[in-house]
């Protein structure tokens, strides 16, 4: 089975375009710092401030384009700095999930109140049909995968691989996680079923 980009995906947030012209302003556009991996995902120059009941984080990417709603990803660090209980879940699984205040990081004037949004991402694996069938994955499909690297090796169970025609061929998992397996620079996993 062919090896997998294993990417660390940092703490950021997703806004809807309502939500975005609340922070940034009516005329704002979110703009674009840096391309990813996943086609037509990008990081903006645009940054908030994420305000718990406990801590603030400040200086949090917002990743484009805009989508239906809100959602913000740490990692469970962050969560217990903020003083939040978020779940694990498959990103847009926000229902019954925590919420918090952001506030624009470059005018701190303009903040919004988040009702629910808040999770932890769980870790997945990106693959398009073509990339599925030739490993033999399916959508929905939980593996694990081996991440081999010097004196931290391991294996991440409950991996869910999410095939769609628009994703490139990644792994995604958090700072924590990353840290965990002492990810840096170009790291590759072995899929197991």
């Amino acid at each position: 089975m062919k090896k997998v980009l294993v990417e660390t995906s940092a703490r950021h947030v997703h806004l809807s375009e309502k939500e975005f012209k609340l922070l940034f302003g009516e005329d704002a556009k979110l703009t674009v710092k840096k391309e990813l991996s996943q086609p037509g995902q990008f990081v903006s120059f645009e940054k908030v401030n994420l305000v718990g009941p406990k801590k603030s984080i400040n200086n949090v990417s917002i990743l484009g384009p805009l989508r239906k709603e809100a959602q913000v990803e740490v990692s469970l660090t962050d969560a217990r700095t903020l003083g939040i209980d978020a779940p694990v879940r498959e990103s847009g699984d926000i229902a019954g999930t925590p919420g918090l205040t952001l506030v624009n990081a470059a005018d701190p004037t303009k903040e919004l109140v988040l009702d629910k949004g808040v999770i932890v991402a769980k870790r997945h694996i990106h693959a398009t049909p073509e990339d599925a069938k030739e490993c033999g994955l399916t959508n929905g499909e939980i593996v694990s995968v081996k991440i081999e690297t010097e004196g931290r090796s391991l294996i991440f169970g409950d991996v869910v691989v999410r095939v769609r025609e628009d994703f490139a061929w990644a792994m995604h998992i958090d700072t924590d996680e990353s840290n965990a397996a002492k990810c840096a620079g170009e790291v590759y996993g072995e899929i197991l079923k």
